[in-house]
């Protein structure tokens, strides 16, 4: 069948996004093209035709926008303008038309929930009580204890340890942000603010060309504005998780959908992609991305990023052992709940806030190492969805190496969780959570997700001629593309004839229902992708041990597609195989 025969979907149009496969560029780390040590957008252009070969249609690119970069540009000073150490407006759009020229899109990333502390909107919202822009920001008077000590609104903890209240001298109040002090919280109730931040962050570089956004932190606009304190669930602390207070909050579909009808539809069809948080019910994520809800066109539902993470907020970066069993049931539910509605979903298994699949759900051992990530690579082009790459996955990128010190992480994030363990070891408070936190972030930190992309075996492997922001992995001299690029044994070349398997059998891999077999089997993932008439078997071994592969029988009238192994055996899983049989 051809590759652009047109297929019946099972709901819903087909939006020009649903068949894509997007590449996630984080800027600072991919390409550097003056020697600075920073990765820059011309970096990136230089690239676009690698990416094209590879068979990407969307370059996702993450914030290039100008920011003092306390949190890597989430932390926006001016979203009409580009950091400098990355390049120019100007560069962005000559982005906009290399990839254009390839039939490829471009997505940027709309950090919309706060801005910078050096956003011009903040510096007039905290110049006085009465300034206009007062009320785009939180701000609240402070609270007093019996012994008169001054006390922050509400008792909630934020994401990079520490309280979401931080008080400002001048105007005698605190203000709200979720992340760092340095990230206050917008005030999506005021409409004022509403409109600025459509014409600025979205309008703007929709008039540019750019294709549409990956949308972050997209539920936590709305707030409980009377800020009521929460449970105490952490008697030793002050501060409380209270994520309740705003994911999901009570305007939050309003806001989206004015957004999608003032700022959105009328450039067309124009590609939303939500960072959905602690949203765990299908059918309130429907609500979200339905066709007919008009908000969003998908969600990132963040469940497999969090696998083997600390069950709540303060033990985030304390590794937990998982079972396969759990990862099923993360992939099985996203899968399946769009099926029979007018709703979309997205697969990926890596992004810039993770640590690398191949490390951290198969193995980065040099024995297995490769194997892992073609593995990884089956599971990711057979799903449901619009698939998501993230740099240097298709080369199989592992994390940093173990002996690396703190001293090489950046991540204020995991900075804060480390410096907060280190304080508590000396009040005497937690003898072992320093160790433990370092133990998580060897295999969770952002960081790792973070290292310069491995382009050859020169110095730095590649990504700079000066000296990198960010140290290269040691192993750069044995993974990089330039080995790869005409090893037909290679991740890359796996990756390449996947996607091409993925565009070619888009009916049962893009668009088909999910079905888990055997799901108890803690050693082997087994599903069914099924459309119509066409069925797809999926197998996959996570172990470095032979498996018996249990649904052997049900391929006896399937061809083998593809598999990571040129020798598969008929009723055998090898380490780490990957394969999928195809309906004749």
């Amino acid at each position: 069948m051809s590759p652009h025969a047109v297929h019946t979907v099972p709901s819903g149009e087909n939006n020009w996004w649903k068949e894509a496969t997007v590449y996630q560029v984080y800027p600072a780390s991919f390409k550097d093209s003056n020697g600075d040590g920073w990765g820059d957008i011309p970096g990136l252009i230089s690239k676009v035709p690698y990416l094209h070969s590879l068979g990407v249609d969307v370059v996702w690119l993450s914030p290039m926008y100008d920011s003092p970069m306390h949190d890597m540009g989430y932390d926006v000073s001016d979203y009409e303008n580009v950091l400098p150490a990355y390049g120019t407006v100007g560069d962005i759009e000559r982005l906009i038309d290399a990839c254009h020229e390839r039939g490829m899109k471009l997505i940027l990333d709309l950090v919309i929930n706060h801005t910078s502390d050096q956003h011009k909107w903040f510096q007039e919202s905290r110049s006085s009580k009465d300034n206009d822009k007062r009320d785009w920001y939180f701000w609240r008077p402070p609270r007093y204890d019996e012994d008169g000590n001054r006390l922050p609104p509400s008792n909630y903890r934020g994401y990079f340890a520490g309280s979401t209240w931080t008080w400002d001298e001048h105007t005698q109040e605190y203000y709200l942000h979720l992340y760092a002090k340095e990230q206050p919280d917008l005030n999506w109730d005021n409409e004022a603010a509403r409109k600025a931040i459509y014409d600025s962050a979205v309008r703007f570089w929709l008039d540019k060309g750019v294709d549409g956004f990956r949308v972050d932190t997209v539920n936590k606009y709305s707030k409980h504005t009377n800020f009521p304190d929460v449970q105490v669930t952490d008697p030793k602390s002050y501060i409380q998780p209270a994520i309740q207070m705003w994911c999901n909050g009570p305007r939050i579909h309003e806001f989206l959908r004015e957004m999608y009808d003032d700022a959105l539809q009328p450039y067309g069809d124009v590609v939303t992609i939500g960072e959905l948080a602690n949203t765990p019910d299908p059918e309130h994520v429907l609500k979200y991305v339905g066709a007919s809800a008009k908000q969003l066109s998908m969600v990132f539902h963040l469940d497999i990023g969090h696998i083997g993470m600390g069950k709540s907020l303060e033990d985030k970066y304390i590794f937990n052992p998982w079972k396969l069993t759990e990862m099923k049931s993360i992939v099985t539910k996203w899968q399946s709940f769009i099926e029979g509605t007018d709703g979309w979903t997205t697969a990926f298994c890596e992004n810039h806030d993770n640590g690398r699949s191949v490390s951290r759900f198969a193995s980065d051992a040099p024995e297995h190492r490769e194997r892992s990530a073609k593995m990884l690579a089956l599971m990711m082009m057979a799903m449901t969805g619009t698939l998501f790459l993230y740099q240097g996955q298709e080369i199989g990128m592992i994390n940093a190496p173990r002996d690396w010190s703190v001293d090489e992480y950046k991540d204020i994030e995991g900075r804060g969780y480390y410096e907060e363990a280190e304080r508590q070891l000396a009040a005497g408070v937690d003898a072992t959570r320093k160790d433990r936190i370092m133990d998580g972030l060897r295999i969770l930190a952002r960081d790792h997700a973070r290292l310069p992309m491995q382009w050859d075996d020169s110095p730095h492997a590649g990504f700079t001629t000066g000296t990198p922001w960010m140290r290269a992995h040691d192993l750069y001299p044995e993974i990089n593309v330039q080995k790869q690029w005409d090893n037909p044994e290679s991740v890359l070349s796996f990756w390449r004839s996947v996607l091409r398997l993925r565009k070619e059998y888009r009916e049962v891999f893009i668009h088909g229902a999910f079905e888990v077999v055997d799901f108890d089997n803690q050693q082997t993932f087994c599903f069914i992708k099924s459309r119509n008439e066409k069925k797809a078997l999926v197998a996959l071994n996570f172990t470095t041990e032979n498996q018996p592969f249990t649904q052997a029988a049900t391929t006896e009238q399937m061809k083998l597609l593809v598999s990571n192994y040129a020798e598969p055996l008929p009723e055998t899983l090898q380490a780490f195989e990957g394969r999928i049989y195809i309906s004749q």
